[in-house]
């Protein structure tokens, strides 16, 4: 359902929509509807959104927004992401209330993955 004035849909730039689909799909199960060859849209997970065909990609250095994901066993899902060639850009990390790591996927842009410390 829609709301007012609320958050409703992000989109990503991709370099390589292929290998952005292939990535999420083996580390997060994600499923996408192709609208023509420059557009991947992906639903049910926890926000809507797209890819959209773009030499550029996203990244918090140049100030874009970090999207993060939630992982109740924070290692597994870093094999995950490195099995996927993913690149950890930073290492886990220990911050007030949990843990994390930043990764870029295969078209360059950034995400994160937290967890909280008791996690696992």
């Amino acid at each position: 359902m829609n709301k007012h004035e609320k958050i409703n849909y992000v989109e990503f730039p991709s370099k390589d929509i292929g290998a952005t689909k292939e990535f999420f799909t083996n580390v997060f199960g994600w499923t996408f509807q192709d609208y023509g060859p420059e557009y991947s849209a992906f639903s049910d997970q926890g926000i809507n959104g797209g890819f959209f065909k773009s030499a550029l990609n996203s990244s918090s250095v140049n100030g874009a927004a970090l999207v993060v994901f939630y992982s109740k066993d924070l290692e597994e899902t870093l094999h995950k992401v490195e099995q996927a060639r993913g690149v950890v850009v930073k290492p886990i990390f220990s911050f007030p209330g949990g843990r994390r790591f930043h990764f870029t996927e295969p078209s360059g842009n950034e995400f994160a993955v937290w967890s909280d410390l008791d996690a696992k």
